[in-house]
């Protein structure tokens, strides 16, 4: 509960193997369930949700002290502000948490980055709809692979184990977005 490991420490590794993954099922209440993010849509946007867990991974990582709950508040507040957007106003919530606004804010500084390199190139544009979609995918990313301890970093490890940490000057954005 107090020690805060490196994610490559031998004994927090040996430690996940064990641990009891949260309780998931059809009585679990999702968050956004109007939201319907389905196969297809994540095959359809595979690349955005590539850039968006990067994206959301590097934010949490160049965020001193920010755990697991910083992270789902975060998107929390990221959801909030993008169903505003498909209402038609221009309101950007920002959470209480100053780690959890840490990240919103590098999140969303590298949305629209990546919003003005796609507008430089005139590969298209980025619908708020479809990164509302990731990010409610995330959301629930996050609620499986939480391991409920106060100060986990559960979620984050495994965004670490299993999306790129992206470098904006590398290129690779370009790459990963398909207009």
């Amino acid at each position: 509960m107090t020690v805060d490991c490196p994610f490559d420490c031998e004994y927090l590794r040996e430690a996940r193997l064990y641990e009891r993954p949260p309780e998931t099922g059809a009585n679990t209440p999702f968050p956004n369930r109007d939201v319907n993010v389905t196969e297809q849509f994540l095959r359809d946007h595979e690349s955005l949700v590539i850039f968006s867990s990067a994206r959301l991974l590097s934010s949490a990582l160049e965020t001193v002290g920010a755990i697991d709950s910083d992270v789902r508040d975060a998107l929390e507040a990221l959801i909030r502000t993008y169903r505003t957007l498909q209402s038609g106003l221009i309101y950007e919530t920002k959470p209480a948490n100053l780690l959890a606004m840490a990240i919103q804010t590098k999140f969303q500084e590298s949305v629209e980055k990546l919003r003005e390199k796609l507008r430089e190139q005139g590969g298209g544009s980025l619908r708020d709809l479809d990164i509302l979609g990731v990010l409610v995918f995330l959301q629930r990313l996050e609620l499986t692979h939480n391991n409920g301890r106060k100060r986990g970093r559960a979620f984050i490890d495994f965004l670490r184990a299993n999306f790129p940490q992206l470098k904006p000057e590398s290129g690779t954005i370009e790459s990963l977005i398909q207009a």
